[in-house]
């Protein structure tokens, strides 16, 4: 499945960044946000489906992926410019509010526009990605003791050396992250394959174990490698090192109440994004629907699209009908 043929549109105000956008449908407006190392081809399933139900779907490539614009400083990717983006792009097309839905990485986007923006989100729909604090790059640190080559966070942290590592890569990373979802057993035992816990596919990506199916018979993969040849992974690997500053400059994100509609779906088979991080939502978000859907792995809006559209359909259609 392709996606509608993309517009490069400048963001007001946002000093020179354009962002790559594809659209779809009319009606209310759905921005679809995606995390690492993904780009907009990863709501391919969803903009039809969102555009059929009477939606105006759109899916950016975000800041520092893809077509769009990729600035080289670490500090132009936290939290205050990402969000400003997805503010900025409402502006460029004539939006007061909209829904927003991320997935991954782009949750925590979605998550922190609704506390930093509330005038601008009529509600946040999660994919994986549940309302929290984003995990200090400490925390990360202490699941593997220290090692820092051992958890993929921590190891982005240092300037020019995962990109060094990684851009040469591409489509071995690609083969071994873009699969299908397995039970979490067998991923924690794939972990201890050396005898230490190993959370970095990124490093040496040939020597992790391959688990599951290849996403789309194995042509999403090869997508996601062709751009990322001509792009790299600086842009997105820039979001994790303001993971620090993001808490410190805006500790409400992840605590502060949310009195939108909220909706969150979780993935049975999702290694990095369990189902229990996302239990005490509950408490934070005061009008939240909670589902998780089975069998299914991180990159679930690709593996169980289905599953995933018919959901979001339903609660966008029964708290802001078209």
């Amino acid at each position: 499945m392709e996606l509608p043929t993309p517009t490069l549109i400048d963001l007001p105000g946002r000093d020179d960044i354009s962002l790559s956008v594809h659209e779809q449908g009319s009606g209310p407006a759905v921005l679809l946000c995606h995390g690492f190392p993904d780009l907009a081809y990863g709501w391919r399933h969803q903009l039809p489906a969102l555009a059929a139900a009477g939606y105006r779907a759109i899916a950016p490539d975000q800041r520092g992926y893809g077509a769009s614009s990729r600035p080289h400083a670490v500090e132009a990717y936290g939290m205050t410019e990402l969000a400003g983006d997805l503010v900025a792009l409402l502006d460029a097309l004539g939006i007061d509010r909209a829904v927003l839905v991320g997935h991954d990485w782009g949750g925590f986007v979605a998550w922190g526009t609704a506390v930093l923006h509330p005038d601008r989100v009529e509600g946040v729909a999660g994919i994986c990605t549940p309302y929290i604090p984003f995990p200090s790059v400490a925390t990360h640190l202490a699941a593997v003791d220290g090692s820092v080559e051992r958890q993929y966070v921590a190891w982005f942290q240092e300037d020019g050396v995962a990109e060094a590592a990684m851009d040469p890569d591409v489509e071995v990373i690609f083969d071994r992250i873009m699969r299908t979802g397995v039970p979490l057993d067998q991923v924690l035992a794939a972990a201890f394959a050396t005898g230490e816990l190993n959370m970095n596919p990124f490093l040496r990506p040939e020597d992790f174990p391959t688990m599951g199916e290849p996403l789309d018979g194995g042509a999403a993969p090869r997508h996601y490698a062709d751009v990322y040849a001509r792009t790299g992974f600086r842009g997105g690997v820039n979001w994790y090192r303001n993971v620090d500053r993001n808490r410190a400059d805006h500790p409400d994100v992840g605590v502060a109440p949310l009195t939108c509609p909220t909706l969150m779906l979780t993935a049975e088979f999702d290694p990095a994004l369990t189902p229990a991080l996302a239990e005490g939502m509950r408490d934070r978000c005061t009008d939240l629907e909670l589902h998780m859907i089975e069998r299914a792995g991180h990159w679930v809006t690709q593996e169980r699209p289905d599953a995933v559209n018919e959901l979001l359909v339903s609660w966008l259609e029964r708290n802001f009908p078209t």
